[in-house]
């Protein structure tokens, strides 16, 4: 029989508890006891309980209930999603009534009738199981919202660097390896991300994106893996963490080259042991999460410098995805441009239908240093402006010291500076593999070798 439920006893009874010990067994997982509630707070905290069976009253000579009630209430408040089902051996309805508004889920008379008693605990459980999937999925619900609000364009692209990119996503997707996705702010990192989700066996699942670079040392540990009510001065209510609510389906840890040392440990102790243990409390909950992980660093380099954890960078990049900038993708500047012009005469009901000439060749002549996104409200910003139906260069608004830019850089590198930039180019687009790179390079796998200890690369 696949045994269920953790159950606590406290009843100052020797009897009464060895009864109920006796008949529970061989019905549920666990079976504790206590004979005084003294040690309640630290018993609760130390285990991982569905149900209380508390008995009424403690002391000798009185039968109040007032004790039982105080100690329902410090349960609930260790753990408000437990169940708690009280045992007195006067049948006071008042006092049931009071103990159920309190937050008691039935009141037991004892003598107990067992098939009676077994019914209870087993009604308790499902509804201990209902409290804790409501509580994920409320915590679940507003990781979501937060994802919701943010904006992920589609992928559109003409371009073969690109064209190869989404064939790798189309083939990880159907994994669970690790991916870690690199390339320059605003590059589409978060969108590739929940592309490779989308695709997967986990799309009815959540993906739940962290901000690396926006979490504090002091709240690392409770946004990532939680914590327990009381844990520390605002913690008001119990959490869950991100790892928590990501069960089950993806987690998106994007900017993850912004961690300390300290706090790359301890993503690493939760992805090899794969369970996490919210701050104050000392159970461990597992966790079923799939890793994709973003970066605008180099995180080798920073292994080298000692600035990022070799092991951990192991852990997260079995598959390795490189976007390109936006200056390096040709056609892709005008196909984006027109597919966001679309998007913001919808938003603003506006009658604007075109760029010009002019305007699409300063798109094009300029270096985009914040890549898409900054290309996508650059068309936002023009729609608005715009007095008539094409979009001229004003109504740009690019700025001057990053016009025509590549063009410029092109003027003044050395031979040795494209020759470089060349490899560099060939190594990202082949994921490092030497031998890919010199075939495309036209050259041998000894001479680009050679090359990249010339240049340092």
């Amino acid at each position: 029989m696949n045994k269920k439920g953790n159950i606590l006893i406290i009843d100052d009874n020797k009897e009464i508890i060895e009864a109920f010990k006796f008949f529970l067994e061989d019905e549920f997982n666990q079976v504790s006891t206590l004979k005084t509630p003294n040690q309640i707070h630290s018993t609760l905290k130390a285990g991982n309980y569905d149900i209380v069976l508390l008995d009424m009253n403690f002391s000798a000579g009185v039968n109040s209930g007032n004790e039982g009630l105080y100690w329902l209430k410090e349960i609930l408040k260790i753990d408000p999603s437990i169940v708690v089902i009280l045992i007195t051996a006067y049948g006071d309805v008042e006092l049931a009534v009071k103990a159920i508004k309190e937050g008691a889920i039935d009141f037991i008379l004892k003598p107990w009738d067992n098939d009676k008693l077994l019914a209870t605990l087993k009604s308790g459980l499902k509804l201990r199981e209902s409290n804790l999937e409501i509580k994920k999925l409320k915590s679940r619900e507003h990781h979501l919202t937060t994802e919701l609000d943010r904006h992920f364009p589609d992928m559109i692209s003409d371009c073969d660097a690109m064209k190869k990119i989404v064939s790798i996503v189309d083939k990880v997707s159907k994994t669970d390896a690790s991916i870690l996705i690199t390339g320059e702010n605003g590059t589409g990192k978060g969108m590739i991300a929940r592309e490779i989700h989308k695709r997967s066996s986990r799309s009815k699942e959540a993906m739940i994106t962290v901000d690396m670079a926006s979490l504090s040392e002091s709240l690392f540990e409770s946004e990532l893996f939680g914590h327990k009510k009381g844990s520390f001065t605002d913690a008001r209510q119990d959490r869950i963490g991100r790892f928590e609510s990501a069960s089950g389906g993806t987690l998106f840890l994007d900017e993850i080259g912004n961690l300390s040392l300290a706090m790359q440990a301890k993503i690493l102790t939760a992805l090899q042991e794969r369970k996490i243990t919210p701050v104050g409390s000392n159970k461990s909950i597992p966790i079923d999460i799939w890793l994709i992980a973003a970066t605008n660093k180099n995180l080798e380099k920073m292994v080298d410098e000692g600035s990022f954890r070799e092991d951990l960078l192991f852990r997260i990049n079995t598959i390795q995805i490189d976007l390109p900038p936006l200056r390096e993708r040709g056609n892709d500047i005008e196909i984006l441009a027109n597919n966001f012009l679309r998007k913001f005469t919808a938003k603003y009901n506006s009658k604007v239908q075109k760029f010009s000439a002019e305007a699409l060749k300063n798109l094009k002549d300029y270096s985009w240093p914040g890549n898409i996104r900054e290309l996508e409200h650059t068309i936002e910003k023009a729609v608005i402006l715009c007095e008539n139906n094409t979009i001229i260069s004003e109504d740009l608004q690019l700025r001057k010291s990053h016009q025509s830019s590549s063009k410029l850089n092109i003027k003044t590198k050395t031979i040795d500076d494209i020759e470089k930039d060349a490899i560099v180019s060939a190594l990202n687009k082949n994921h490092s593999n030497l031998s890919e790179a010199a075939k495309e390079l036209g050259i041998s796998r000894q001479t680009i070798y050679n090359k990249m200890k010339k240049y340092g690369i």
